[in-house]
Formats: C-alpha cells, structure tokens, sequence
C-alpha cells in the first residue's frame, strides 16, 4: 500500500496546467515575468513565502493565480532531495492511548505541508528495526513512540534520519513525554493520606521504558510508608485486568494503579462479576483515562494525558527539524497531567488538586 501511494504522488500529472493549448506549460519564468520579479524570487514566494515582503510575495501569488500556474509539490520535494513525507510509527492500534497521538501528530503534519504515513511496528525486533530501516530511506523523518526499542537503535536511526521520540528518551534525540511519572506520584500521595499502606502497581509491556519509569516513581512516593507489590507484565488490554482479578481479590491489597486503562477497566467489571458486593471495596486508579474517560460515573481515578497535545508537540518539533536542519538544540518537552479524582472519596483529594 505505501509503495502504491508513493508512486501515484510522485507521478501525479494531475497538477500540470497549460495555457494557449498543449505545448505551452505554464513555467516559473513566466509567473515572474508577470509579477516583474526574478525566477529566485517568484520561487521564494511559493516555497518560502516567510522571507520576502508581504506585497512581493502577494504580488507573485497573483500573477501564478491568473496565469493558472501550480506548484508541482513532487518536483519541488525531488529537488530539494526529499519527499514530503514522514512517519508516525506506533507500537500498536490496539491499544487507545496510541489514538490522539496519532490525530494530532497528524494534524500538525498537514500544518507544515507533509504528509504523514502511519507505521505499526514496535521496533523491539530485529525484523522490525530492518523495516524501520528502509522507511528511513523513504521518508523525510520519524515521530515515534516505541517505548521497547533499544536506545541504541533509535540512536542509529536517528542519524539516517530527523526522529522525535514519544515517551522514551534517548541521549541526544528530541522527545515529548506526558509526565505520568510525576502525576502517580501526586496520586499514591493521596492514596497514603487515605490510610492505605499497600498497593498493587499492574505494569505493563514487558521491557517498556515509560513503565520503568512509572514504578520508580510509585516506588519513591511510596518510601517506607506503604508496601508496594507488583503484577506483570502485561499487554495494555481489557483482557490482561479481567485475569488478576482473582489474584487481587484473593490478595490484602485495597488499592491498585494499573499501567493502562484498559487494564484497570477489565480488572474492574471482573472484580464485579466476581463478587457484586464488592464494588468500592478496592480503590483503583488508571495512568490514563482514555478507556474510562466516557464511563466517568466509575469509581477510577485516572490521569488525564492529552496524547493529541502530545502528538502535535512531537511533530511540530519534527517540521522544525526539516525546517531548520538538525543541528538544533534536542527538546526535551514535559506534558503535564492533571489527575482526575474518583468522586466516591475513595482517596485524600490534596486541597491544591482538588476540582472546582
């Protein structure tokens, strides 16, 4: 499919206007004779409009306009040596935290005149990196959000082409991370002024970067105040909460932060199910609300991460990488998450994050 397309936008002819009849194509040296300005300039006026005077590039525009002249966007892209084209490459569509991400990455794309492929690999296997590999020499740059790729892949990517990461961070590569770390802090926080002293922490992926990272940080909130026991890992899926719910039924655990919220919601009808009368009888909380955000009456707490926020930071960065060459600074941006408290008083609201 992707070989498909990208020979119909290389070849498409539908843009080639001509005026007077066949033979007589529309070239730039006659918008700038039109428009009385150089070729240099007339190009500049189509391709870099941010740097002439806004009544020389209205001018050019118009003389284009009324001669019928279009830029032939894959003749300009093969000139400049590149395609218009980048990757949002993801591990899976399975899960839904991948989704905004996805819309506005895209969004930011078409923003900076690309257009975005999406790619589903996880990058964790040899076979994947080789793909990962050739797309390198097919497209522009990369926005990726692999949270098991070697870092010394990404690194080796990374020099073939621009990349951004989502939610990993490697020495030297610009990213973009939802500080979910940070907010699961704020929120065993909370769970340890509501008197609990154990929880369970349900990881996720096996060899995930952002997962490490969230059990550090539940592990140093907790300190030596609350006992923290872990399941998994596991697959971020309805599934992978419905089977511990016997093991956390069984357990003494009365709290638990899951990875996902597919996860916390599966543990959550299965616990139902297991025993009506138990409704409240845990606490739950997700790292996302992106499951249980439209099932708002459940008893779930869950961080509420803008992954289209997110999405569009990661491209943007990429757009200005193709823009400006990559020898800019790497950004490392931090997206806050705010935590949306279950309104059954389960946990310890802290005064300065309590909703109006």
């Amino acid at each position: 499919m992707y070989n498909r397309f990208h020979l119909n936008y290389l070849y498409d002819t539908s843009q080639t206007l001509y005026e007077g009849g066949p033979g007589k194509m529309i070239t730039l040296a006659d918008v700038a004779a039109k428009a009385g300005v150089s070729k240099a300039t007339a190009s500049r006026a189509l391709n870099q409009p941010q740097l002439l005077a806004p009544e020389t590039r209205d001018r050019v525009i118009a003389a284009a306009s009324a001669l019928g002249f279009s830029v032939n966007r894959a003749a300009r892209a093969l000139a400049k040596g590149s395609t218009g084209i980048v990757s949002i490459v993801v591990p899976t569509l399975e899960n839904t935290f991948f989704t905004p991400i996805i819309k506005g990455a895209q969004r930011a794309a078409e923003e900076g005149d690309l257009h975005a492929t999406i790619t589903v690999l996880a990058g964790d296997t040899e076979a994947d990196q080789s793909r990962l590999m050739w797309l390198a020499e097919q497209v522009d740059g990369f926005v990726l959000a692999s949270p098991r790729a070697p870092g010394a892949f990404l690194k080796q990517l990374a020099q073939r082409k621009p990349l951004v990461t989502i939610d990993r961070q490697v020495e030297g590569i610009p990213s973009v991370i939802a500080d979910t770390p940070r907010s699961l802090g704020e929120l065993v926080s909370g769970l340890m002024a509501a008197g609990h002293r154990r929880l369970t922490y349900v990881g996720g992926p096996e060899g995930s970067w952002m997962d490490q990272r969230r059990l550090k940080a539940i592990q140093t909130a907790a300190g030596e105040g609350c006992a923290v026991s872990v399941i998994g890992p596991l697959p971020p899926a309805f599934a992978s909460g419905a089977s511990i719910a016997r093991e956390i039924a069984d357990s003494e655990t009365k709290a638990v932060v899951a990875y996902a919220s597919e996860i916390a919601l599966g543990l959550y009808f299965e616990l139902q199910r297991l025993d009506p009368s138990s409704r409240g009888a845990i606490t739950m909380a997700s790292a996302d609300d992106l499951a249980v955000g439209p099932l708002a009456g459940l008893d779930i707490t869950a961080l509420q991460v803008d992954g289209d926020a997110v999405g569009e930071s990661a491209m943007a960065t990429l757009v200005k990488m193709l823009r400006n060459g990559q020898d800019t600074s790497p950004l490392r941006r931090r997206v806050p998450v705010p935590i949306r408290w279950a309104s059954n008083g389960a946990i310890n609201v802290p005064a300065s994050a309590a909703p109006p």
